[in-house]
């Protein structure tokens, strides 16, 4: 591509904006109730040939492309039109309301052939140059401001209805200090220029490892419920409050925590905490216990604090998130309290050895240890048909009732 964008080009404009998307227009107009009936523009995330656009002056119809027109370069503050490639037909703004923000201005195609009236018209203002700089390719950001209303052309992530593809709303922003304002040369095609080579645009690994994490973070935030899906929120999780259906033709199954792990899990950890409490009082006062019982403490409570780091980070986030939940987002912040549990019981399991003769001790800890496993394997067996599968049977559902041990449960 080359270096910078000249008249006559063919170029593609991306939003700013982390994920943003590439000014598009197709051959569609605008359904009669919304603004003016002229020719949708839209932004659209993927590369297509409806998002090639021409550069021309705005005042002037020559063939900027021809080889004996002189290269002139685009610049900052210069006034120019944009010629849709495939329908040409020029980017176009109006005093109409847009689709869906109605603060802003409608932004369309109009014209035939190239030839449209004033308000095809757009500033260029590169921002952070006030001299005449030309337009570089990925790398300028710039606004475009329309010329005769002053507005800026705007996109951003609310989504048009079905008549509009559910592509993204663009609109002409009368707040010129918008972020979503901003926009860059994606792409760029003229001959008459040499192309530099692609490794001069190639960003850094920093600058890829934040993108990409900035586009997941703001694609996770845009997943929506679909209508009549079953969701939950965070708080339900470790309290095992409700599960998720999956609904089958014979068999119906049930994505539900075993009870006995998920709340011995929350005993667990609130005994981690008053732990953490008594040894630290303990410290603070100054008392005195053995080496082997220190020793043991420091260690339970070190293993217990980066378990429970890993869970709060697997899990908390959750409550800032406004995407879509389900049940079993919980499953990895689960595995970490599962490894504290287990922490927890193997402390008191040792704590005893130092209170206790060691025959009394063995049989307290072969006690909890023994009553441990049952619960686990009984809990298991008693709860296995949810997630092998429940009949729809009238027997089956007496069977089930049984084990529904909150209402919440809806299976």
């Amino acid at each position: 591509m080359p270096r910078d964008a000249a008249y006559g080009a063919i170029v593609s404009l991306k939003n700013y904006r982390t994920g943003g998307g590439y000014l598009h227009s197709h051959w569609h107009l605008y359904p009669e109730d919304i603004g003016a009936r002229q020719q949708q523009v839209t932004a659209y995330s993927h590369k297509d040939e409806n998002n090639k656009w021409m550069i021309k002056k705005f005042d002037s119809e020559h063939d900027l492309s021809s080889n004996n027109t002189p290269v002139e370069l685009v610049m900052n503050g210069d006034l120019i039109r944009l010629e849709h490639v495939v329908t040409r037909r020029n980017l176009h703004s109006h005093k109409e309301v847009a689709p869906i923000t109605k603060r802003h201005q409608q932004v369309t195609c109009y014209g035939e052939n190239g030839i449209g009236d004033a308000n095809d018209v757009w500033k260029i203002e590169i921002i952070g140059e006030d001299r005449r700089t030309p337009i570089s390719t990925v790398t300028s950001k710039f606004r475009l401001i329309h010329y005769l209303t002053g507005c800026a052309l705007h996109s951003h992530s609310k989504q048009l209805p079905k008549w509009g593809y559910e592509q993204m709303e663009i609109t002409c922003n009368p707040n010129l200090r918008d972020s979503n304002n901003f926009w860059n040369v994606e792409d760029n095609h003229f001959p008459k220029l040499p192309n530099v080579s692609f490794d001069f645009y190639a960003p850094s690994f920093l600058e890829r490892f934040l993108e990409s994490h900035a586009v997941m973070f703001q694609g996770n935030s845009g997943l929506k419920p679909k209508e009549g899906e079953i969701t939950s929120r965070p708080w339900q999780w470790p309290i095992n409050l409700r599960g998720q259906f999956f609904s089958g033709q014979q068999l119906r199954i049930y994505l539900l925590g075993n009870p006995i792990i998920w709340w011995g899990n929350l005993i667990l950890l609130q005994i981690f905490f008053i732990l953490k409490l008594v040894f630290s009082v303990l410290e603070q006062r100054g008392l005195q216990v053995s080496p082997l019982l220190k020793d043991l403490n420091n260690k339970t409570i070190n293993a217990s604090f980066w378990l429970f780091l890993g869970w709060a980070l697997h899990y908390l986030p959750f409550f800032a998130m406004s995407r879509v939940l389900y049940f079993h987002h919980y499953f990895p912040a689960l595995i970490f309290n599962s490894m504290l549990s287990a922490v927890i019981i193997n402390y008191l399991m040792n704590v005893f050895h130092h209170f206790l003769p060691d025959s009394l001790a063995k049989l307290i800890q072969h006690l909890i240890l023994g009553l441990t496993i049952a619960c686990v394997v009984y809990s298991f067996i008693l709860f296995s048909s949810l997630a092998y599968g429940m009949e729809s049977s009238a027997a089956s559902k007496s069977s089930t009732s049984r084990i529904k041990w909150l209402d919440s449960w809806e299976f």
